[in-house]
């Protein structure tokens, strides 16, 4: 077959030169179809290699244009006449030709992943293609690049990164960094994959985690081919985590960087043994069970977020527990998986004539991970609905409802729609919050949770209209308005006195121009700060507490005890003669608020009740209650 290419390699250049692309179907709105926003599919063609071009092998696969389309073209022998030309074409989302370099490929598609995963989401690299196409070269390169942006100083905040690199052949695991010791890839109880085994090292400065890759390199396995002397022969997995020291409860961030082993073509295999034709099937079956898994996943992410899943429909099926290579990954694929996701796929493809079938193979498997949707109608703007807004509606909402000082819309959206945003990770919304001048933690977490509740509700009142339509008997509770902000800032209904009561705000009109103490209730939570004093009366500290004002601490009997076991009236001494309670401080028996165990979410304790003087509290504090957590969150 190489000899009848070589034959007829100048009536195929010919021919390529002749080739004009088919002009592309037009399609209406409805019929145009959305990729996944989560997963992104590139092909990267490599430089043709002076060996190929020496023995005479035209080029085969073409970047059309600027497009992200790749026209491929084989020779057919016919019965009769001529060779003719057969040409195929491919579409990813995007296309590196043999000019580009590694770093363009950095800077495009995996430099987003870094800060994604710096945010405690998930980001995952795949890189793929045919042995020889220039994978394990592509993936150093990166990983080189990932390790200059983790340590170079350029992302904000802290965090500790411990890095840990195996190496999959066949069902079998090796710990790279551990002189190759077989591990265990094993479930827990709770249904999270343990790397039973393995040693994660902490790494502290950019030298040290390329030092350590170089090691892991070193160990993978490897085998000649026809096609590769060098040829990694396993699936190799770097896993780098990203812990944050200032929130011990936060997600830590993943980031993974994976060489898959390298395909094989039907001629590369024509000189193996027994062993090494196993070897071969093993990584084309746990090739293809990966390909099952990331298009099933990004396929039911595609849907989920479109809104297009169909009442009975059956459900994106992810086989992620049929290969070890995807069980090590489940949490990347499990659709019970509630991690915020960013997954690229670089599909590396050799141009040789000689190697088309492969190509073609690769390219195939590269667009069928492309999980795409039918795009859905813009849904009609509802101002109390997140997921109906676009950019420009969403940084409306953001600039005026944010509090003080407001978070910048710019800073927090740049591009986002409210579907968008709303799939974000939490820690990137919070760390986008902080990057405006003046604005709080504890602002960025309410903020976010008030987001977050809006759109809770909106699909609460969406399954109750939708509950009414299947049951015209269900009658509808007319007297509860749109959720309050968003309907009022776009002109929506007032709210009523028992929503008003829904959180702790005055619900008296003109109550936020009085002073809060001049206008103490049961109900109100204010902050406050018990003084640790010396035996000098110089303040030691102060711990800043939350409470819920029950009632003035004058109207509870004589048996009534603080958290501490202190009397809250206790009698006045026998020799008192101040008379008419004069001097006598103003104070509360309050209710304490305690962290609950959801970030941003407290819990009142009322059987713990504490007094507070009117002179020690600081400020009113705004709560709301969400029954479908049961604790309260703060209102911005």
């Amino acid at each position: 077959m190489e000899q009848f290419l070589l034959d007829n390699a100048d009536r195929y250049r010919k021919l390529v030169g002749l080739f004009k692309p088919a002009a592309p179907n037009k399609k209406t709105d409805t019929e145009t179809e959305a990729a996944s926003s989560d997963i992104t599919v590139s092909a990267r063609i490599r430089p043709m290699l002076d060996e190929e071009t020496s023995q005479g092998f035209p080029n085969s696969v073409f970047r059309r244009g600027s497009s992200s389309t790749v026209d491929v073209h084989e020779l057919r022998q016919p019965v009769r006449g001529l060779p003719t030309l057969n040409s195929s074409n491919f579409t990813v989302d995007q296309v590196f030709g043999p000019d580009s370099t590694t770093d363009q490929i950095y800077e495009s598609l995996v430099k987003p992943l870094v800060p994604w995963a710096w945010s405690g989401g998930v980001s995952t690299l795949f890189a793929y293609g045919q042995t020889g196409s220039g994978k394990t070269y592509t993936v150093s390169g990166l990983q080189r690049h990932v390790a200059e942006t983790l340590m170079g100083g350029a992302m904000e905040a802290e965090r500790k990164v411990h890095i840990c690199i195996i190496e999959l052949a066949g069902q079998t695991a090796y710990d790279l960094l551990n002189a190759r010791k077989q591990i265990s890839i094993l479930e827990d109880s709770l249904g999270t994959t343990q790397l039973a085994g393995a040693v994660e090292h902490h790494v502290t400065d950019k030298g040290a985690l390329v030092a350590l890759i170089d090691v892991a390199a070193s160990l993978r396995s490897t085998a000649s081919t026809l096609m590769n002397d060098t040829s990694s022969r396993s699936h190799a997995i770097c896993r780098i985590r990203l812990e944050d020291p200032s929130d011990p409860e936060a997600d830590d961030g993943l980031l993974y960087l994976v060489d898959l082993a390298g395909s094989e073509a039907a001629r590369d295999r024509s000189a193996h043994d027994a062993a090494r034709m196993k070897e071969s099937r093993e990584i084309n079956s746990s090739l293809s069970v990966l390909k099952d898994c990331i298009r099933g996943r990004a396929l039911l992410d595609a849907e989920t977020s479109a809104g297009s899943n169909k009442k009975g429909a059956a459900a994106a099926y992810v086989p992620f527990r049929q290969s070890a290579l995807t069980k090590t990954l489940k949490h990347v694929f499990d659709p019970a998986g509630a991690r915020a996701l960013r997954t690229v796929v670089v599909a590396c493809v050799n141009p040789c004539l000689a190697d088309v079938g492969a190509s073609k193979n690769t390219l195939r498997y590269a667009e069928m991970l492309r999980a795409v949707v039918p795009r859905a109608r813009p849904a009609a703007f509802d101002a109390a609905v997140p997921a109906t807004w676009n950019n420009a509606q969403l940084r409306r909402w953001i600039e005026r409802s944010s509090g003080t000082p407001p978070i910048s819309p710019t800073l927090l959206a740049p591009q986002e729609t409210g579907p968008q945003l709303l799939r974000l990770a939490v820690p990137e919304f919070l760390a986008r919050c902080l990057q405006t001048a003046g604005v709080t933690a504890e602002q960025a977490q309410a903020f976010q949770t008030k987001f977050w509740k809006l759109h809770i509700d909106s699909q609460k009142k969406k399954n109750q209209q939708q509950q009414l339509t299947s049951n015209p008997k269900l009658k509808p509770n007319s007297s509860k308005p749109n959720p309050t902000t968003p309907g009022e800032a776009e002109g929506g209904a007032a709210p009523t006195r028992m929503e008003r009561l829904s959180s702790s705000a005055d619900p008296e009109p003109g109550a936020d121009g009085i002073p809060f103490k001049q206008r103490i209730r049961p109900g109100m939570v204010v902050s406050w700060g018990w003084r640790w004093t010396a035996a000098s009366g110089a303040v030691l500290m102060t711990e800043k507490h939350l409470g819920v004002v029950l009632c003035p601490a004058a109207a509870v009997g004589p048996r009534v005890c603080d958290v501490r076991g202190v009397q809250v009236n206790p009698p006045p001494p026998q020799d008192n003669e101040a008379g008419g309670g004069e001097g006598k401080k103003e104070r509360y028996l309050c209710a304490m608020v305690q962290p609950g165990m959801m970030s941003g979410a407290y819990g009142v304790s009322l059987w713990r009740q504490t007094v507070v003087d009117v002179e020690q509290m600081e400020a009113e504090v705004l709560m709301e209650y969400d029954e479908a957590t049961r604790f309260y969150y703060m209102m911005v």
